[in-house]
């Protein structure tokens, strides 16, 4: 130590190396506050899905009536054998909360992947080209807003019949809207930066500057738009499994079980309390998340 001092020259300030990248990126997403709640609650509704055959207590499609409507384990009258209660076929709550939040999880993300695959394509198709394309491609996003999605999801639902395949494909084709207009925006800003005009110089192919030049610079906003996508599709399945357009019983929905629940929510309304306050966590968890991505990924890093 005492050699290291006598060579250091006197006067001169000890520089210490930078953090790395990922620790500071970390201590960011620390620092704020929406995006870690809404990580950790987001987080551990993906672990109870993937989970849920291990997590649930009972069987989720077993029936005893003569357990029907048991109240939960806080309640007089409830018991650690079913702690969120029966619904009104006797099935154990906890268990079809668990797997209705792999159904709840699977449409949401499958939804997005759908409509951010048509909007993301026709965004940038637009963006890029411009002209003709352009004009079309705003012809088509005019078209679509004017169409309320619920109401075009209940007529087609009712002609198609309700099911989870029919769900995600009827919403995938129905919310791609916000990603075309996102994307559309941002490619028509990058189209003339310096980097694509550098790419075009050397020759490089339309298809290659689209993918490996234009999409990486992008990828931000659309997982900020992926995020709320995933959380309108979520809440949209729910309003059609609650209407009976949706999926269909006895597979397990929290729009399904609130609708099951409805009839009954005078006397027992933790039926509908319970799957009613885990969708409205999801939801909101899956903003706070989209929402702190989108703080997170802006040039000034503001929280």
């Amino acid at each position: 130590m005492s050699s290291s001092l006598a060579s250091t020259p006197a006067g001169a300030a000890i520089v210490l190396a930078p953090p790395p990248a990922w620790r500071r990126a970390l201590r960011r997403m620390l620092g704020h506050h929406g995006f870690t709640l809404g990580a950790i609650v987001l987080g551990l509704v993906v672990l109870a899905a993937l989970f849920a055959p291990w997590l649930a207590p009972h069987d989720p499609y077993a029936q005893d009536v003569a357990r029907r409507l048991i109240p939960p384990v806080w309640h007089d009258k409830g018991g650690w054998d079913h702690i969120l209660g029966t619904d009104k076929l006797g099935r154990d709550y906890l268990s079809r909360l668990l797997f209705g939040a792999r159904v709840s999880l699977a449409i949401g993300v499958s939804v997005a992947l759908i409509s951010g695959l048509i909007g993301t394509t026709m965004g940038v198709l637009a963006g890029y080209y411009g002209g003709r394309v352009d004009a079309v491609v705003s012809y088509l996003i005019t078209t679509r807003l004017a169409m309320p999605v619920v109401l075009v999801a209940l007529a087609m639902a009712s002609l198609v019949g309700g099911s989870l395949p029919v769900v995600i494909v009827l919403l995938g084709l129905l919310l791609w809207d916000r990603f075309a207009i996102v994307t559309r925006a941002t490619t028509q800003q990058l189209r003339d930066a310096e980097f694509i005009a550098s790419a075009q110089t050397l020759g490089a192919s339309t298809p290659y500057i689209l993918v490996r030049e234009l999409l990486p610079n992008i990828m931000g906003a659309l997982t900020v738009v992926a995020t709320l996508e995933m959380a309108h599709a979520i809440l949209l399945e729910a309003t059609l499994s609650f209407l009976g357009l949706g999926v269909q019983p006895p597979t397990p929905s929290w729009g399904l079980m609130v609708a099951e629940g409805k009839a009954y929510m005078f006397f027992q309304p933790w039926v509908i309390l319970i799957p009613g306050l885990v969708l409205a966590l999801l939801v909101l968890a899956i903003n706070l998340v989209g929402d702190g991505i989108r703080d997170l990924t802006t040039p000034d890093g503001r929280n």
